[in-house]
């Protein structure tokens, strides 16, 4: 089965493997686990911050940053196709009684500085004060797109003049900093705090890291533990994520160019609909339309697909996600391909036609 639905669906590689099987572990809610610390500190290295805490899921990471940064009933502003409002089950509003101020996504996944600055209001008798602004980058609903340096930029820049921090979803921020040809570092730095994944294009079984400053993550070390993250011999889990930070992250070209190569031919399928210009990392979104451009029900055509072999995600009427990763090769691409013209061609009404 060639799987496009996600870089989630990654296996770890023999390397991981080996240094699971030899990790030097301790009860890490008693700060003993040698291989967590290694983990976190070269987390928070790579992410250019002081300090780093080791999560279960990148969710967690983004509820536990949203919870320590905030106090019941503080604002937080981010956009309307955030990660985090759309597929982490409300979370960190839910827990953390935050209500949530959403914007309109700019096509790349940015924000409108000037819609911010609105935005971004004092506490009153009548409106919750704005704690936090959160940004994305990929970001993942709208095609896995990168927010510019200077976009970034310009956001932190109005969040920070108005006393506002920053968090930064950065589930995919390695595959933003290839697209960008910076460190990882640099995309990091207009966050105060950083989440990003180990689990999906770096390949690691599990976990997230949580980086930010020494004493916020003090403090989102008890979040959590709240949350129920103290995990104990958890050395076996991080040793793969070590392994992802060392031997991981320049083999992303190789996810790039193959997203790169599936747009291309997407785009020379009759039905298919595809702007190649908008495929910058590991992610090709396409889409179907009848003649009278309403969406196509994906369903059927994303069962024949899998029939054949083949694996994506509906992301929406009409429109359905592919994502390379580690483990899909060029000829996977070829082969995926043959199979989604032969679907349009021989089931032309799958595709609206």
């Amino acid at each position: 089965m060639i799987d496009l639905r996600s870089d989630t669906v990654t296996l770890p590689t023999p390397a991981m493997r080996e240094a699971m099987y030899l990790a030097e572990v301790g009860d890490d809610v008693f700060g003993e686990d040698p291989t967590i610390h290694r983990l976190e500190e070269l987390a928070a290295d790579r992410m250019g911050k002081e300090a780093g805490l080791f999560v279960p899921s990148g969710s967690m990471g983004n509820t536990c940053a949203l919870l320590t940064h905030c106090q019941r009933g503080d604002q937080v502003v981010l956009g309307d196709r955030a990660h985090i409002l759309l597929y982490e089950g409300g979370g960190a509003a839910t827990f953390g009684g935050l209500p949530f101020r959403t914007l309109p996504n700019l096509a790349n996944g940015a924000l409108d500085p000037a819609q911010v600055d609105l935005a971004i209001v004092p506490a009153s008798l009548h409106t919750p004060g704005t704690r936090l602004l959160c940004l994305e980058n990929t970001q993942n609903d709208c095609g896995g797109r990168v927010v510019t340096l200077e976009e970034m930029r310009r956001l932190s820049e109005v969040a920070h003049r108005k006393g506002t921090l920053v968090h930064l979803d950065g589930a995919r921020i390695f595959n933003a900093a290839l697209a960008l040809g910076v460190p990882a570092s640099e995309v990091a730095a207009f966050g105060d705090s950083v989440t990003f994944c180990l689990s999906k294009g770096l390949s690691a079984p599990v976990g997230s890291v949580l980086t930010g400053s020494r004493a916020f993550i003090d403090r989102a070390r008890r979040t959590r533990k709240m949350l129920g993250g103290g995990m104990r011999q958890a050395g076996i889990l991080a040793a793969a994520g070590i392994v992802a930070l060392e031997q991981m992250v320049d083999r992303l070209a190789e996810d790039h160019a193959n997203a790169r190569k599936l747009a291309a031919g997407l785009a020379e399928i009759r039905g298919l609909h595809i702007d190649t210009a908008t495929v910058e990392t590991n992610m090709a979104f396409f889409s179907m339309a009848h003649a009278d451009a309403t969406p196509v029900d994906i369903e059927p055509f994303l069962r024949a697909a899998r029939e054949s072999g083949v694996l994506g995600i509906g992301m929406g009427p009409g429109r359905v996600r592919t994502v390379t990763h580690y483990g899909i090769t060029a000829g996977d691409i070829d082969t995926a391909l043959g199979v989604f013209s032969r679907i349009a061609r021989e089931q032309p009404a799958l595709v609206g036609l």
